[in-house]
């Protein structure tokens, strides 16, 4: 079910969107952010981890695969899936701990893993559609 909409124009516009997401909860704080290569979702995510009271520096996980910040949240998990074979990997890398957890965890490439979410989580599409310019759709998925 589509609970919001977006047009960001620009980099700025990010931090209203960043605001309404950080509103948003569930039992659990699990948000999937969807979008092509160089859509967004690492800028996204740095933007909400700033609304939650994150200082630490906020970076893709491309290669370690999870990065935990601290916010006056609690602990935030950003995970990058893109680089993981199949499921069973996740599932070696602990994804489950994550995605079960109360604290917010925002997975980037989460196609891998939709088998095993919980039974609510939020997804997050965006879209590219200029070079500045893109679409964001915010979802909450029930299984």
């Amino acid at each position: 079910m589509i609970i919001k909409e977006y047009i960001a124009n620009n980099i700025e516009d990010l931090e209203e969107i960043a605001g309404y997401i950080k509103k948003l909860q569930s039992k659990y704080n699990l948000f999937y952010f969807k979008g092509n290569l160089g859509a967004g979702k690492t800028t996204l995510i740095q933007k909400i981890c700033l609304a939650l009271g994150s200082e630490d520096r906020i970076v893709s996980p491309s290669f370690a695969l999870v990065n935990i910040y601290n916010s006056l949240k609690g602990e935030i998990y950003h995970i990058d899936l893109y680089r993981l074979e199949d499921m069973e990997e996740a599932i070696d890398l602990g994804i489950e701990d994550y995605l079960y957890s109360p604290n917010y965890c925002f997975v980037e490439w989460p196609e891998l893993i939709e088998n095993i979410s919980p039974e609510e989580f939020f997804e997050i599409n965006i879209e590219i559609l200029d070079d500045f310019k893109r679409k964001i759709i915010i979802l909450k998925k029930e299984n």
